[in-house]
């Protein structure tokens, strides 16, 4: 089963054509350890990804080599696609934190929320921490996110939040 289901849980959250938000995730407190224990998992899962630095699609990196994003430099971005309908997008700005989005367009439905679900829950159990959900711009309050002491994914805005 499901951790969330659409219709009942976040239709209102992601919708798209209503006042659904963009999708940024944040893993604050990381290391590079962090940040390499989530390149293998990409690898291991078997999801697609494209590695890019600049306009250069380059093999997937050891991430103590991967160049953060310091003053004048282009920030690295790895593209991961946990299912041919939904891609993901890491930004290397920071051996300390892990930033990473998602179009909001490719999580309409049960099946786009299923993969979201896994892929939080994958990324949260492989580095043992939780994985929140803010909306585009806005890291206040997280939306939606993996809760690692729960071992799933839930909603975590109410009302009272806002």
């Amino acid at each position: 089963m499901a951790d969330l289901l659409w219709d009942d849980h976040v239709a209102w959250l992601l919708d798209q054509a209503g006042e659904g938000w963009l999708p940024d995730m944040r893993i604050a407190d990381t290391t590079v350890a962090d940040w390499q224990a989530l390149l293998d998992l990409v690898e291991e899962q078997g999801w697609a990804y494209e590695f890019i630095v600049g306009c250069f699609a380059l093999p997937l990196p050891r991430a103590e080599t991967v160049p953060f994003r310091r003053a004048g430099r282009v920030c690295p971005v790895l593209s991961v696609r946990p299912s041919p309908e939904v891609g993901v997008i890491f930004r290397f700005r920071s051996d300390e934190r892990i930033d990473f989005d998602i179009d909001l367009g490719q999580l309409q439905g049960q099946e786009g929320l299923d993969v979201l679900c896994g892929f939080l829950a994958a990324i949260g159990r492989r580095l043992g921490r939780s994985v929140p959900t803010y909306s585009e711009g806005d890291r206040r309050v997280p939306f939606l996110g993996y809760d690692v002491a729960a071992d799933r994914v839930r909603v975590l805005w109410t009302e009272s939040a806002h």
